[in-house]
């Protein structure tokens, strides 16, 4: 049996209704450190909204500005299943409302993700991509589907790494 963890979760505390679209309600609100947690530890994300409905984009997009938040990172577009389709990193609310405009009937959804940190956007994007790519429908030089690596240069300087290669000499069937 694997032992559960003894971090206590964050407190969720729900501000503002920001939008509602057919049977769902998008609210505001952050999460709060347990007792004894200190609050000023930094988190990978400043920002989080995952799987929010495309009529939603507006609303959530002013409400973050009239807050004073970031509206740059990481941001997803998803079918009516969920899946991603479209994955990219910059202005989260003018790509996401292109992409739309692009595919207006194949994605219902859209997370995003504000992280404060710039250095690691990139690398959090090419995880991202990498992870979903078999899924995702843009850029073919961006995404790479086959058994072929990307390249480990879309990585920040001083990440360790291991990287496969292959053999010098005659090629083999295998």
């Amino acid at each position: 049996m694997a032992k559960t963890s003894n971090k206590r979760p964050s407190r969720k505390v729900t501000e503002k209704k920001v939008a509602e679209h057919g049977c769902w309600t998008v609210w505001r609100g952050k999460l709060v450190p347990p007792a004894g947690r200190p609050g000023s530890v930094m988190s990978l994300f400043k920002v989080v909204a995952e799987k929010i409905p495309f009529d939603c984009l507006r609303p959530v997009e002013y409400d973050m500005k009239d807050e004073g938040l970031p509206r740059t990172g990481i941001y997803l577009a998803h079918d009516s299943m969920g899946a991603v389709r479209y994955a990219g990193r910059g202005s989260i609310f003018s790509r996401l409302a292109a992409r739309k405009k692009a595919q207006p009937l194949q994605l219902h959804y859209f997370s995003f993700y504000v992280v404060p940190d710039k250095k690691h956007e990139r690398e959090i994007e090419t995880l991202v991509i990498r992870a979903t790519s078999h899924l995702l429908d843009f850029d073919e030089r961006k995404k790479h589907p086959t058994i072929e690596p990307g390249s480990i240069r879309d990585y920040e300087g001083g990440t360790w790494f291991y990287e496969r290669q292959r053999k010098k000499g005659k090629k083999t069937g295998g």
